[in-house]
């Protein structure tokens, strides 16, 4: 099995602005040394980390070309691109809700999606098995004309069409496993019929007026979105569960050409900007759910996009173990909190209350 590893070093050049975590730096908010949460040490550390431990060796690494207008355009009308691109040439600024950028931020984010748009379509040509696509900026949560969440355009979005515009697939699923409700997706394909988009997320974490389970699309796409919210501390178990009961039936239904993880790791116990306590073993195992159905309804065609995931120092071992699952490989990176955060997982009083939650939602479905 051949994985495809793509990445540019110009995306951890990417700059988020003068920020204090979540705030803007000014009055009585003091500065402080990494500013925004997303900086681009969680996404260095885990290309660090599998070079480190012989992983890299195992994957097909690979650069690409940045994403073009016309690639831009199929998602993004012409008066953001252009709103964008000259405050980018103006040395940077803020368009939406927390999407600061520096000089060039249209050109990174441009490469980002142009990761995104090559490794679906080496995994569509079949010139890999499946790939890993390192974007940076985000995009899950980037809409047509307004950013938002950290993400300036929206990486998946676009991908997905220039796929389609180049007729490699015809139908695609979505699932965005990122602790925060993939809005951006969802309203690009929310009255489509060829795209299934789900999200599993914390329920009103970001944003937090959307992501509802009783959003399942418009016109036609009614019955193609998918939001699958979860209750604070879900933990490893609970996530298993959701993705068996809820996430991966549906799309089993759909029958997709080809399923697209929007794979954040903000999920996991120890991050900054999530309360929902998974594990690398979690996105293990998640990585073996879906590895499984793309087999069993798509010919294996499977790619991750990388979208969240703030803990510099444990984004590197999730990352790591999906790749391991991904290539079959036996290099692996001990988890690090391995004894400390099984210890934190939800009691069976907490999983009761979980099964009656996701019964509920199936009883919709």
């Amino acid at each position: 099995m051949t994985t495809g590893f793509f990445w540019d070093e110009t995306c951890f050049w990417h700059g988020g602005g003068h920020y204090a975590g979540m705030l803007p730096v000014g009055g009585l908010v003091q500065p402080l040394d990494g500013g925004l949460p997303e900086n681009p040490e969680t996404k260095r550390r885990l290309k660090n980390l599998i070079e480190v431990t012989g992983l890299a060796a195992e994957l097909a690494m690979q650069g690409a070309d940045p994403a073009t207008r016309k690639d831009l355009l199929r998602v993004h009308p012409a008066h953001y691109l252009d709103e964008f691109k000259a405050l980018s040439d103006a040395g940077g600024g803020e368009l939406g809700r927390r999407t600061p950028f520096g000089p060039g931020g249209y050109e990174v984010a441009a490469q980002s999606a142009g990761l995104a748009k090559a490794a679906l379509a080496a995994v569509l040509k079949g010139e890999v098995s499946n790939a890993y696509s390192l974007s940076r900026p985000p995009g899950h949560h980037c809409l047509p004309d307004y950013p938002n969440g950290f993400c300036l355009l929206n990486n998946i979005g676009i991908a997905i069409e220039a796929a389609k515009a180049e007729g490699l697939a015809q139908r695609f699923a979505v699932l965005d496993w990122d602790v925060h409700h993939g809005n951006g997706t969802e309203a690009v394909f929310y009255d489509r019929s060829d795209v299934l988009t789900v999200s599993l997320h914390q329920e009103r974490n970001y944003p937090m007026d959307t992501g509802a389970f009783a959003d399942r699309g418009k016109g036609n796409g009614a019955g193609f979105n998918l939001n699958i919210p979860l209750p604070p501390g879900t933990g490893h178990s609970g996530y298993l569960a959701a993705m068996q009961r809820l996430a991966l039936p549906a799309i089993r239904n759909f029958a997709p050409d080809v399923l697209i993880i929007a794979c954040g790791f903000d999920a996991a116990a120890n991050d900054p900007l999530g309360r929902m306590l998974a594990t690398a073993e979690t996105f293990t195992m998640m990585t073996r759910q879906v590895m499984a159905l793309a087999q069993d309804v798509c010919a294996g065609k499977l790619l991750m996009v990388h979208e969240g995931g703030y803990s510099e120092t444990y984004v590197p071992f999730c990352g790591h173990n999906v790749l391991q699952e991904m290539v079959g490989s036996a290099i692996t990176a001990p988890d690090p909190f391995a004894e400390v955060f099984p210890l934190r997982q939800p009691d069976a009083r907490f999983d009761a209350f979980l099964d009656s939650w996701l019964a509920e939602m199936e009883a919709e479905l």
